[in-house]
């Protein structure tokens, strides 16, 4: 099939370069349009409904909202000066069509005002609010927060237009950076491995092709269904890695073929013959991998999913025709620009055999320290705490970090822990006698949750008890009738009610996530039914979301794995062995993920909890990747099987001709992924460290020295194939 492919594709070889020279236009076009994205959100989450109650209560969307917080190292906030300058400053918004309310200390409700302004820290805060969802709303802060501006005041923002704002440019800016420092270093290491000029430029030119049209192509879904920012790189990283790896086995292959005495055209059919079904393969097992992730549907880990698949297809897709069309062209010219000594460096001079012949001599001696490190580096997991992405994940530079740090310090009330408790009634209105007294017996059970330092709602804050509550919210006496009509306007409309339940404990942590299931225990409230929001909540339901679906994904991802490579090998044994050498070197860089970034060791100077979606993320993804050396390995091996029948000799003759081509596919992949730990979002962080160190363990530990040792071990029933399997297999037209 891939020799038929071949010649296929040597004889149209212009016009196969042609439509990929069209692909490519097409692709730059789109790239140049580009499309909306979105932040990671996941339908459907208790948080959510709850939140979506408090912005009805609000009359307008909360997080289209952001708070502006002005500060003078000489005036007071009730200065004459410091009110002249931040109302100069907020006078352009006032009169912006994308401003929906300007609220500053003077304006907002005696309750509320209070809090806005800082006389020690010379410091007031005002709310500013968008018009339009959230999606608009994005659109338009960037020309709203210009036009905010002060040459008497130093002004911050913060709040999630900022924080989304502040992630989107940063994550834009760190990719562009990682691929200026992951292709020069992908260029080196392919110099350094063909010693050809021409031949290191192929593979990057494969990959340029893949990895723009995926993007492409996932800015044109992203036009019809939300896609994250998060995607790009993720698909950047992810395309890079597996087009260039791909790409570099093929021309490998060719030229060893070449070198072997081969004219051009059978030297192609030779290498695709061979190396097409482990390209083929390889991209079925990381698509795969993939595809665990549409398990997550209704949130950016579907989408990831899908534009990773879009991507890691045309990398095959390129690598099989793309690049064959190349070879082809170009022949024995693929050596242009030859330096240094050496043929293709796939097949050593015997290093390799002789590592695996001593591995194989004493594979217990071998196999129990590596796996004693192993478990040891994945000890750390055990510890793992999880919470969704927040203004932490940015750096210090970013102006919502500092918004928010500024907030902490000067208006510490306002930057508390906070949790929405949303009571929705059956009908209007929400205050009848019985629904007050239910009320009142909800804020003060919340009052009482250990952790919980304020409570703040309509019936509590005046000490009237249960029944002068009753009372003063029916028919309220002259006394109490100013301040219940504005906590009523601020947290009653109709049949619901907000309720906030404050404390000082930090969103992420323990003791918090425990008020929330406190609050939660008990959903009655009356006749009515309460759900909680707020960012301690949303960890919860984020953790709660993936906790649930994960053991699907990973069963997914395993069954559909270990089916194709009992395919491509005609074993049951050896994809066993394959899902439990993966299972090592993911978890080793799992407790190096908990170890750094959420203990804080190293060059992370602040340590939180690991993002839900990223241990999914990184074990889909990487459980696909790591079968791209398994499959190049154990072909080899089962070629080798296949003349000699020998396990021994097949095992040292296969890695030999496969451990120096898998040491610079996974340098390479190092330093793609290497660059993107370079990244300053915590997240894009963590995915680029964890891929680049889950591969280095694969290559070298797992490959080098588990994989000898345990082929060892095994002998000839590496090979077992029960006769009605094989008779399958045969059927389906393998060997």
């Amino acid at each position: 099939m891939f020799e038929a492919l071949a010649a296929a594709v040597h004889r149209r070889r212009f016009q196969v370069l042609a439509a990929a020279g069209a692909f490519l236009a097409l692709s730059v076009a789109i790239l140049v349009r580009g499309a909306p994205l979105t932040t990671g959100t996941i339908e459907g989450l208790e948080s959510e409904r709850a939140q979506a109650l408090v912005d009805g209560v609000a009359g307008t969307p909360l997080d289209t909202m952001f708070v502006a917080v002005f500060r003078s190292p000489r005036w007071g906030p009730d200065d004459d000066a410091f009110v002249a300058a931040e109302d100069a400053a907020l006078a352009p918004l006032r009169k912006d069509p994308a401003v929906r309310s300007v609220t500053t200390a003077d304006e907002a409700p005696p309750s509320v005002g209070l809090w806005m302004t800082n006389g020690t820290a010379h410091a007031a805060l005002a709310y500013v609010s968008l018009r339009g969802d959230f999606k608009s709303a994005l659109r338009a802060y960037p020309e709203v927060r210009a036009r905010l501006r002060s040459d008497a005041l130093e002004i911050r923002c913060t709040g999630r237009l900022p924080f989304v704002h502040g992630l989107d440019t940063t994550l834009e800016h760190d990719l562009l950076r990682a691929e200026i420092v992951s292709l020069p270093l992908a260029i080196l290491v392919l110099l350094w491995v063909f010693r050809s000029v021409v031949a290191a430029l192929l593979p990057v030119l494969v990959g340029g092709l893949a990895v723009g049209g995926g993007i492409a192509v996932v800015l044109v879904l992203a036009r019809f269904v939300d896609i994250a920012q998060y995607t790009i790189n993720v698909c950047s990283l992810i395309g890079l890695g597996v087009a260039i790896d791909y790409s570099l086995f093929l021309v490998s292959r060719y030229r060893e073929e070449l070198a072997a005495g081969r004219e051009p055209p059978a030297a192609l059919g030779a290498a695709m013959a061979r190396i097409g079904p482990v390209i083929a393969f390889s991209g079925a097992a990381v698509g795969t991998g993939l595809a665990g992730l549409l398990f997550f549907r209704g949130s950016y880990l579907s989408a990831m999913g899908i534009g990773g698949a879009v991507v890691v297809f045309l990398s095959v897709v390129s690598a099989l025709t793309f690049l064959p069309a190349l070879l082809a062209v170009l022949g024995p010219r693929v050596d242009w620009g030859r330096f240094g000594k050496g043929g293709p460096r796939d097949v050593s001079s015997g290093f390799w055999h002789r590592m695996a012949s001593a591995v194989m001599r004493r594979p217990v001696l071998v196999l129990v320290p590596t796996l004693g490190v192993l478990l040891f580096m994945a000890s750390p997991f055990v510890g793992l705490r999880m919470a969704a992405a927040d203004v932490g994940v940015l750096p210090d530079c970013i102006e919502a970090h500092q918004g928010y740090e500024l907030l902490r310090s000067y208006f510490p009330e306002q930057a508390q822990t906070r949790l929405a408790v949303a009571v929705r009634f059956p009908s209007a209105p929400a205050l009848t006698a019985p629904r007050i007294g239910a009320l009142y017996d909800l804020a003060h059970r919340i009052a009482r949750i250990p952790g919980v330092s304020k409570v703040e709602s309509v019936v509590n804050g005046a000490g009237l008890g249960r029944e002068g509550y009753v009372r003063e919210l029916l028919h309220p006496s002259a006394f109490f009738a100013g301040g219940l009509a504005e906590a009523k306007k601020l947290l009653v409309r109709g049949p619901d009610v907000v309720i906030y339940a404050l404390t000082d404990l930090p969103p992420q942590s323990d003791s918090a996530r425990a008020i929330v299931r406190a609050i939660r225990s008990d959903r009655l409230v009356g006749d009515g039914t309460l759900l909680v929001g707020g960012q301690t909540a949303l960890d919860v339901d984020t953790t709660d979301y993936v906790m649930t679906r994960t053991p699907r994904a990973v069963g997914f991802v395993i069954g559909i794995t270990a089916v194709v490579l009992f395919l491509l090998l005609g074993s049951i044994v050896l994809p066993v062995k394959a899902v439990l050498m993966n299972f090592l070197s993911i978890g080793g860089s799992f407790g190096a993920l908990v170890l750094l970034f959420q203990e804080g060791h190293w060059f992370v100077h602040q340590p939180r909890p690991v993002e839900p979606s990223l241990p999914v993320l990184l074990f889909c993804v990487l459980f696909g990747l790591s079968m791209d050396y398994e499959v190049l390995m154990l072909s080899r091996i089962k070629e080798s099987y296949g003349r000699s029948h020998d396990n021994t000799l097949s095992v040292a003759d296969g890695l030999e001709r496969t451990a120096g081509l898998i040491t610079s596919a996974a340098a390479i992949m190092v330093a793609v992924f290497g660059a993107f730990a370079l990244a300053s979002v915590v997240l894009v962080q963590a995915v680029g460290f964890g891929m680049a160190l889950a591969v280095a363990l694969d290559a070298t530990a797992v490959r080098v020295l588990l994989v000898p040792a345990t082929m060892r071990l095994f002998g000839d029933l590496n090979w077992w194939l029960p006769a009605p399997l094989a008779r399958f297999r045969r059927r389906l037209g393998f060997d």
